[in-house]
């Protein structure tokens, strides 16, 4: 078995082995460690002998075991080794599996007494299995940063008492909300990430997609959940085209549109046909059908750009984010001219988060720059560049400053 074979096999498993062992035992912190603990001994022995008949049931077997050792170890300093003893027995054989404990664990991870950025280092940590360095890597934050936070958030969920098990029906929809909104956080930062000098974080945007499909087989009848998924896979297909030989960023506009990944775009329109339950369309949903329509376009020029707006106008009725907003007064610009979006930008530009960030210089200079007026976007592209964190973006928008001179 090769080194790529057995992640394949111990990925997936992971989080479902986790959650078998917090299910029966409890004890969320030494749980996950204990899980590790038995994925290094299965990578270390199935390398060598081959995995067995059961790898599930061996993994939750040898983690089980460790939990145990971990608890009577924690227990002996505390002087309470016999209550222990007593309470926590490891299985004599192979353990009884309950089907895939993932979502719940998902559930667990993304508790609501967490930030949402410990929802997502623990969501990463426990259900993806990345290290505590990659995740640090991925956010670009010192390792000992990251593990005081996923140390914290292991502390509040233990803290918390909150039972392992899917959520009661009245609180379903609102975890669910937050679970999803982990999981776009996620996938965004991987498409676009914020920081760092490469233009997109390939692994992130891959284990969201992963983990939604996970959340998807599992709650097929749901539509946001079908409609995230279908809005990840919809805009991760232009990936391939979104940078040049040398890392340099390509707007969607000059995209070779061939290179763009069309088995996704059809996965992704199939799952946009799903019913809709209760007549409810969600933002998700909006999003998905969004990037639909860019992906479904030959060219730039042959783009929908009155749906969309339209498309835009739904959405802000629900989501009043600045950054939707800025997205349909792009949309605007482009079904009725620069002067239009420049307008609907002008309202915008005394929001301090908004103004902060390069997206809204970089639209106004684009707009700026179909107006005609070069120097005034050149200006907004210097801004824009100035504000930018991820290298790749930088670049790119000096570029288009230096093009406009």
């Amino acid at each position: 078995m090769t080194d790529h074979e057995l992640e394949g096999l111990l990925r997936p498993l992971a989080p479902q082995v986790l959650g078998a062992v917090v299910r029966r035992y409890g004890h969320f912190d030494l749980a996950e460690d204990a899980t590790q603990e038995a994925l290094v001994a299965a990578a270390t022995t199935w390398s060598a002998n081959g995995y067995p008949d059961n790898p599930k049931a061996w993994l939750i077997t040898v983690a089980s075991r460790r939990l145990t050792d971990l608890l009577r170890a924690e227990q002996a300093r505390r002087r309470r080794e016999d209550a222990v003893a007593a309470s926590v027995v490891p299985p004599s054989s192979g353990p009884t599996i309950e089907g895939d404990d993932t979502l719940p664990l998902l559930f667990m991870c993304c508790h609501p007494s967490l930030a949402p950025a410990s929802q997502i280092a623990l969501t990463l940590r426990a259900v993806s299995g990345l290290t505590t360095d990659e995740i640090a890597r991925a956010f670009l934050v010192p390792v000992d940063t990251m593990t005081r936070r996923i140390t914290r958030a292991k502390q509040s969920i233990k803290d918390s008492g909150v039972p392992f098990r899917m959520p009661p029906q009245p609180e379903l929809d609102e975890r669910l909300g937050a679970v999803l909104h982990v999981l776009y956080l996620i996938f965004n930062e991987g498409y676009a990430s914020t920081q760092g000098a490469a233009l997109y974080r390939t692994d992130l945007s891959a284990e969201a997609i992963r983990l939604t499909r996970i959340v998807h087989r599992l709650l097929p009848d749901d539509g946001e959940v079908r409609a995230l998924l279908a809005l990840m896979l919809l805009t991760d297909a232009r990936r391939p085209a979104r940078s040049g030989p040398g890392g340099e960023l390509i707007p969607m506009a000059d995209q070779d549109r061939r290179l763009w990944n069309h088995e996704y775009i059809t996965e992704g329109l199939a799952l946009l046909r799903g019913p809709v339950h209760g007549g409810v369309i969600g933002p998700y949903r909006i999003q998905a059908a969004i990037a639909a329509v860019h992906d479904e376009a030959p060219s730039s020029e042959a783009t929908d750009w009155s749906r969309i707006v339209a498309l835009y106008d739904l959405l802000m009725r629900t989501n009043t984010s600045p950054m939707v907003a800025l997205n349909h007064a792009v949309a605007v610009a482009m079904a009725r001219g620069p002067a239009a979006g420049l307008e609907l930008l002008g309202r915008l530009g005394d929001d301090r988060t908004l103004g902060a960030d390069h997206r809204f210089h970089a639209a106004r200079a684009h707009l700026l720059e179909m107006s005609g007026d070069r120097h005034a976007a050149r200006d907004a592209y210097e801004a824009a560049a100035q504000r930018a964190t991820n290298l790749a973006q930088q670049r790119y928008l000096r570029s288009r400053a230096a093009g406009t001179v």
